[in-house]
C-alpha cells in the first residue's frame, strides 16, 4: 500500500496542496474546542477521572487527525483520520454500560464485543441499502443506531444521561445528513458542506463527554 496516495474525497479540494481545504480543515477547531470545554468544566466540578479524561484526550485527538487528513490528504492522514473514531466509539459504548448502566468492567467489555457482532450486521445492511444514497456516511450508520438505542435504553432505566445520548443521536444524525450531501452539492455549491460535519460533530463528542462527566458513577484518576 501507498500510504502518501493522495486522497481526493471532498468537494472543496481542487488540488493536493497542504491548503486545498481550508474551511474542512480549520473547522476541526471544532473538537479542540469541545476538548477545551470538556476539560474546564471536568476540573472545576472535580469530576477528571479515567474515564473523562480518555474521552477529552480521545476528542482532541479526533480534531488532530481529521485535520492532517484534509491538509495531507494521504492514505496515512486518513488512518490518523478514522482510528480515533473507531477508539471513541468502541470506548465510549463501554463507558456506557460501565459508567451509565453501572456493569463491572468485563461485562461492559463483552456487551461491546457484542455490539461489534452487531455492528458488522447493521454495516451490511446499511452497505447493501444505503450506499448508493449516502455513499461513504453510510459506515457511519451502526454508530447513529447505537446512540440511539442505548439513549432509549438509559432513559427507560431511567437515567439521566439518557436524555443526553438522544440529543448527541440527533445531532449527529444532522452532521451525517451534511456529510452525505457534500459531494451532491459539489457542482452548485462549491466549498461544500463536509466542514459542518465537524462543527456538529464537535458538538457531538462535546455532548456525549460531558454526559460522562455529569451523569458517570466516579472513577479513580
Amino acid at each position: 500500500m501507498d500510504w502518501h496516495q493522495q486522497i481526493d474525497g471532498y468537494c472543496e479540494r481542487i488540488d493536493p496542496s497542504f491548503w486545498a481545504e481550508p474551511v474542512n480543515a480549520v473547522t476541526n477547531a471544532a473538537f479542540i474546542i469541545a476538548a477545551i470545554w470538556c476539560l474546564i468544566v471536568a476540573m472545576r466540578s472535580g469530576r477528571l477521572d479515567g474515564p473523562s479524561l480518555w474521552l477529552i484526550f480521545l476528542t482532541a485527538t479526533i480534531g488532530v487527525g481529521s485535520f492532517l487528513f484534509h491538509t495531507y490528504a494521504t492514505a496515512w492522514a486518513a488512518v490518523a483520520d478514522v482510528a480515533p473514531i473507531g477508539i471513541f466509539i468502541l470506548t465510549y459504548f463501554t463507558l456506557s454500560m460501565r459508567c451509565f448502566a453501572g456493569y463491572g468492567w468485563g461485562k461492559s467489555i463483552l456487551l461491546t464485543l457484542g455490539y461489534v457482532v452487531v455492528l458488522i450486521g447493521i454495516s451490511w445492511v446499511a452497505n447493501t441499502f444505503l450506499r448508493d444514497l449516502i455513499g461513504g456516511s453510510v459506515s457511519y450508520i451502526p454508530a447513529l443506531v447505537a446512540l440511539i438505542a442505548v439513549g432509549i435504553w438509559l432513559m427507560a432505566r431511567p437515567h439521566p444521561s439518557g436524555i443526553w445520548l438522544i440529543a448527541a443521536a440527533l445531532t449527529f444524525a444532522a452532521s451525517l445528513t451534511f456529510r452525505a450531501i457534500d459531494l451532491p452539492l459539489c457542482d452548485g455549491f462549491a466549498m461544500g458542506t463536509h466542514w459542518m460535519w465537524h462543527n456538529l460533530n464537535g458538538v457531538v463528542l462535546g455532548v456525549l463527554t460531558m454526559a460522562v462527566i455529569r451523569h458517570g458513577r466516579r472513577q479513580a484518576v
